[in-house]
């Protein structure tokens, strides 16, 4: 493989620092890192390969001579710099919103679509939402069994998806809590989440559903080139640090039961089955953290489906830092090597 310059747009955030962490851990072939953050950033280092990097303010200049940009800066940075470093030829894996629906960026998860990555002719690659990387891991074995044809989704996702803000305001709210103290402001959540549960991430959209909701419907049909898949998902928000968690009910084509179920997914990459009721053995967001596994487990028939229907119902657990942002768009960046 030969070396690359490599650039982290945000690379003092939380998926920023763990994109450095994975580029290192996977041997990536990196010539030279270029940390790029805010101007308030600028000056600060990061630590790769035992050596400090000064991070540089991200302007469009510090693109020159990049080969691939990871970028972990929200919407409105990566609309703005990145068609920047790819009119410069870096090829640009984008963990933002920004161009994940647009019909010629491709949306990969390579365990899914990595044959997409090979037509990028913006130069710009979108790397999905976390939930949707932590729920169609494990869907898509089970689809190339049985022919997915729709879901229903619940989700449990951690405090630092929200970054590092969340992270802090969590544990600021669990030490308020035990020992009794004034809640006072609770931002970046509406509402007080230790001790709670919130209903709600991102913004309402069409018909009372969230922007997060909405993603994986979108992302999902998109990723796994299934236009007519039909999902329902609600994203809730949970007092845990780190890894987001998800019930899917699975409708397919075909019969499929569970022990096929975890047959297909034992033998699936990035999927690990937990799945052992009798010894109290499913995933957890404990055991899942700072990994790139997608645990699965709770494997079972969906006793609610009509007859002629074939369903299962499964629980499924993952580092949304990891596997759902950093890992992800490094293992995109490994095929353009």
């Amino acid at each position: 493989m030969s070396e690359k310059v490599v650039a982290i747009l945000g690379a003092t955030g939380v998926v920023g620092t763990q994109m450095i962490q994975c580029l290192e851990e996977r041997d990536f072939p990196v010539k030279r890192l270029v940390p790029l953050a805010s101007a308030r950033s600028a000056g600060k280092t990061v630590e790769f390969k035992g050596e400090k990097v000064v991070v540089q303010e991200a302007r469009p200049e510090a693109f020159e001579g990049v080969d691939i940009v990871l970028g972990a800066a929200g919407d409105d940075i990566a609309k703005a710099l990145l068609p920047e470093a790819a009119a410069r030829g870096a090829v640009c894996v984008d963990n933002s919103h920004a161009f994940r629906l647009d019909p010629d960026v491709p949306l990969v998860i390579p365990e899914i679509n990595a044959a997409d990555i090979a037509n990028h002719p913006r130069n710009i690659i979108a790397n999905p939402n976390c939930a949707t990387i932590i729920g169609l891991v494990p869907t898509w074995p089970l689809h190339q069994k049985a022919g997915l044809t729709r879901m229903i989704v619940s989700t449990y996702q951690a405090a630092s998806g929200a970054g590092m803000p969340g992270l802090r305001e969590l544990q600021r709210e669990m030490g308020v809590v035990a020992n009794g103290g004034e809640m006072g402001d609770t931002s970046p959540f509406a509402y007080q989440l230790a001790a709670n549960l919130i209903p709600q991430i991102g913004s309402f959209k069409d018909e009372a559903y969230t922007s997060e909701e909405w993603k994986m419907q979108n992302e999902g049909r998109k990723i796994m080139h299934l236009p007519e898949v039909r999902v329902n998902c609600t994203c809730v928000r949970v007092p845990v640090m780190r890894s987001h968690s998800e019930s899917i009910t699975a409708e397919f084509e075909r019969p499929i039961s569970p022990d096929e179920a975890r047959e297909a997914l034992a033998a699936a990459p990035g999927v690990k089955v937990v799945d052992d009721p009798e010894s109290l053995r499913y995933p957890m967001p404990l055991d899942t953290s700072d990994q790139d596994l997608v645990y699965v487990g709770r494997i079972r028939r969906d006793l609610s489906a009509p007859d002629g229907t074939n369903a299962l119902t499964f629980f499924c657990c993952g580092d949304q830092i990891r596997k759902g942002a950093a890992t992800n768009a490094v293992q995109i960046a490994e095929y353009l090597v």
